[in-house]
């Protein structure tokens, strides 16, 4: 894959989805598929080791919008597989996809240096170790499996109205023995995605 040009964030952004949709699931499944072994051992042995959890939390004050408008586009563009609007909106996303009702993720997550292919399952939270705070309002939460059906984490995405719009505390659910450096880059992972989808929202909801 070549890099794309030097242009505008946006353009840069456009070009690099664009080179993965061209290559294809099934040609950047073969491409990580090294990284992916790699990462499901480590994701299966740290599960192992210890059945509690590091947390990753990402807090975003968005001005406009509202919980429960976000939380819904949010569900109908991940269940309707919109996939350009998922994969968008970070560039450390390679698929994300739904497949046999569950969400089917390919990623670098935060500072890992192993691309990772797991799967959210919205309609599970039986292993997730983050209480929901009653606070808020809307949530989007599941568990997180990996390729054998193991549970390796969760997410635990929150979100509530205030008078300026949205705050969002999202959570990232790690195996406890997840080196530090890897959970402080998903921070930036979840604040990247979070915000472009946030803005994706909202002019969404704009121009209905």
């Amino acid at each position: 894959m070549s890099p794309p040009p030097a242009d505008p964030v946006a353009a840069r952004r456009e070009a690099w989805l664009q080179t993965k949709r061209a290559l294809g699931d099934d040609e950047l499944f073969r491409r990580l598929g090294r990284d992916m072994r790699i990462a499901d051992r480590i994701a299966g042995a740290t599960s192992a080791l210890s059945g509690r959890r590091r947390h990753c939390v990402t807090e975003l004050l968005v001005p406009g919008g509202s919980a429960e408008q976000f939380v819904t586009w949010f569900e109908e563009i991940t269940f309707s597989n919109n996939r350009e609007q998922m994969e968008r909106a970070c560039p450390d996303h390679f698929v994300l996809r739904i497949s046999n009702g569950r969400q089917e993720v390919l990623e670098t997550n935060g500072g890992s240096p192993f691309a990772a292919k797991f799967s959210i399952d919205y309609a599970d939270l039986s292993s997730l170790t983050t209480p929901a705070d009653p606070t808020f309002t809307h949530r989007l939460d599941g568990v997180a499996l990996a390729r054998n059906g193991q549970p390796i984490g969760g997410v635990r995405h929150q979100f509530r109205d205030t008078p300026e719009g949205v705050h969002a505390r999202l959570m990232v659910e790690f195996p406890l023995p997840t080196p530090g450096a890897i959970v402080r880059g998903h921070r930036w992972h979840l604040a990247c995605e979070f915000s472009n989808w946030f803005e994706a929202a909202i002019a969404a909801d704009r121009d209905a």
